[in-house]
């Protein structure tokens, strides 16, 4: 079991006869939506009418892309973008634990964060030092998607949905179903005809997608899009 979950965080499945060889076989976000199109006619309309996913790589380190979550949230774009370009400034431009952790509070809320989220990222490095959060990539290897979530968890203002996020699109791990986010259960219905799944009906629905499940909630985001007229978002720019 343990062998199996290393893999489907890895995004690796075992075809053909490197599968009678033991040996995984990577495959990418696009070479998977192909497989997906192949099962199921409505993700093969979905592949025809919004292309191939993008998951562009990961452009910050695994704890930058977190303090930019943070900083994020609840925020509209213009508003964000300029409280996180003052907190980068007010950190020197080293978005680290440790230079977090010795920049005054002031200085910190003074970059224009509340009083939340300055202790939220407070709390963030105080854990990535401690151990309790892990973002080696070495270390993150060996970490199920499961425990990353529950890790990420017990950071002050990050939830469930924001850890899914991080999973799918920081470390690009295969096989992430984020079942509260609305815009995917609403992309699933309008795609599947169905009304808009629970996220206990939408985790059952799911099922039969492994391991696939991040290339799944991208296309059910573009369907929200092109069947619910949802707005862009960043998930599916």
């Amino acid at each position: 079991m343990a062998d199996q979950a290393r893999d489907a965080a890895a995004g690796t499945v075992a075809t053909g006869s490197a599968a009678a060889a033991g040996r995984p076989r990577k495959v990418g976000y696009r070479a998977a939506a192909q497989i997906l199109a192949e099962r199921d006619p409505v993700i093969a309309r979905l592949v025809e009418a919004a292309g191939l996913p993008k998951f562009p790589p990961p452009a910050e380190t695994n704890f930058a892309t977190l303090v930019r979550s943070v900083t994020y949230q609840q925020l509209a774009g213009a508003a964000a973008r300029a409280i996180h370009g003052r907190l980068i400034q007010a950190l020197g431009g080293e978005v680290t634990p440790e230079r977090l952790l010795a920049t005054p509070t002031e200085t910190l809320r003074a970059a224009g964060l509340s009083g939340n989220k300055t202790a939220s990222l407070q709390d963030l490095a105080a854990k990535v030092l401690d151990g309790t959060v892990v973002l080696d990539a070495r270390r993150l290897a060996r970490v199920s998607d499961e425990e990353v979530v529950a890790r990420l968890s017990t950071v002050r203002g990050i939830g469930r949905w924001s850890a899914e996020i991080f999973l799918m699109f920081q470390l690009r791990r295969m096989d992430v179903w984020p079942t509260g986010d609305l815009g995917i259960r609403k992309g699933f219905g309008l795609a599947w005809n169905i009304p808009t799944p629970t996220p206990k009906q939408l985790d059952l629905r799911g099922e039969p997608y492994r391991p696939y499940r991040s290339v799944l909630a991208w296309y059910c985001w573009r369907a929200a899009q092109l069947y619910g007229a949802s707005a862009a978002s960043a998930v599916t720019a």
